[in-house]
C-alpha cells in the first residue's frame, strides 16, 4: 500500500475531520454522554462506524499512514453521512477511482442509513437493485451472515444463487424453485428500469445466461416483478428454520432498496428473531458464501 505522505493525504486527514466535527452523536445513533469535550463525533466513534482501529483512523487523520482501500473509504462514507459528491471527494483525495455506481462500495444515500440506523431490534440491510448488499445492521449479519466479503460479480446474492450452490442453502430446497423464478422476474424488471446501455446488468444477464441453464430458461419466459414483499422461510445455522416477512422500501430512482424482516404471524419466528440478539453474530456461518 502506498504511503500516505502528500499535501493530498493531509487534505484528505483535514477533510475528514471536517466531516467528523459537523456530526452530532444522536444522528448516528450514538449517546451524546455528560462529559463530551468536542462538538461532533469522536476519533473512536467513527473508527467504531467505520469497522477500522483507533490508531488507522487517527493516522488518516493525521495525513499518515498507508493509502485507504476503496472498502475503507466507502465505510467512512457512510459513518459521517458524507454526501455523493463528498464521498467522491474522498475517493479523490485517497487516490483511488470512483467506483461504478451499483457495486459493493456504492454510496448509500445518508436517509436510507438513518433509517436503517434506527431499526435496532430487527434485521435490516441496504442492497441495490441487483442485490448487491451494501450495508447491514448487526441483526441483518445475525440472521442473514455477513455479506461485506463479496467483490466483483459474486458481489450480487443473485449472481450467486445461480452459479454457487452454497448461496441456496439460505432457503429451504423445497423453495429454491420458487425463489429462482422471482430472483429473474426481479432482475428483469431492475434492468429495464435502467438505461439500456447499463453495462452493469447487462454484463451480469449475459454471464448468468452463459452459465445458468436455469436462469436462461426463466429468462425466456419474460416475467417481470419487482420484489416488494415476501414471507420468506430462512434456514439459520444455529435457529432452525425460521419464517419472516422482508420489507422493501425503494429510493426514488429504483437503485436501492431498504429490506427489513419482520416475523411472520403465527408462527414461533418472533422467539427466534429475538434469539438473534443473545446469539448476535458469535460464530455464525455465511451459507451464501
Amino acid at each position: 500500500m502506498a504511503n500516505m505522505g502528500s499535501a493530498k493525504y493531509t487534505e484528505l486527514g483535514s477533510f475528514l475531520r471536517s466531516r467528523r466535527e459537523r456530526i452530532r452523536p444522536a444522528e448516528v445513533g450514538l449517546p451524546a454522554g455528560p462529559r463530551r469535550r468536542v462538538p461532533g463525533l469522536r476519533r473512536d466513534e467513527v473508527a467504531q462506524l467505520a469497522g477500522a482501529s483507533v490508531d488507522y483512523y487517527t493516522e488518516l487523520e493525521r495525513g499518515a499512514g498507508s493509502q485507504p482501500s476503496e472498502q475503507m473509504i466507502a465505510a467512512l462514507a457512510r459513518a459521517l453521512r458524507l454526501t455523493a459528491d463528498e464521498r467522491d471527494h474522498l475517493y479523490h483525495l485517497a487516490g483511488r477511482p470512483v467506483p461504478v455506481h451499483g457495486g459493493a462500495a456504492s454510496h448509500v444515500h445518508p436517509g436510507m442509513l438513518d433509517l436503517l440506523q434506527r431499526l435496532t431490534s430487527t434485521p435490516a440491510q441496504v442492497i441495490t437493485d441487483l442485490h448487491v448488499t451494501l450495508v447491514q445492521n448487526p441483526l441483518a449479519v445475525a440472521l442473514l451472515g455477513d455479506q461485506s466479503g463479496f467483490r466483483g460479480a459474486r458481489a450480487s446474492f443473485v449472481y450467486r444463487w445461480f452459479t454457487d450452490p452454497q448461496a441456496r442453502q439460505l432457503y429451504p430446497e423445497a423453495d429454491h424453485e420458487v425463489q429462482s423464478r422471482a430472483f429473474v422476474a426481479d432482475l428483469r424488471a431492475a434492468a429495464a428500469r435502467r438505461d439500456a446501455k447499463d453495462v452493469e446488468a447487462g454484463s451480469m444477464i449475459s454471464a448468468l445466461l452463459d452459465l445458468s441453464p436455469e436462469f436462461a430458461a426463466l429468462w425466456a419466459r419474460h416475467d417481470v416483478a419487482f420484489r416488494r414483499d415476501d414471507r420468506k422461510r430462512l434456514n439459520h445455522p444455529t435457529l432452525g428454520l425460521i419464517q419472516v416477512n422482508c420489507l422493501n422500501l425503494f429510493s426514488e430512482d429504483g437503485r436501492q432498496r431498504l429490506l427489513w424482516f419482520t416475523p411472520a404471524v403465527g408462527t414461533d419466528s418472533a422467539d427466534l428473531l429475538d434469539l438473534l440478539t443473545v446469539i448476535g453474530t458469535q460464530e455464525i456461518v455465511d451459507s451464501t458464501r
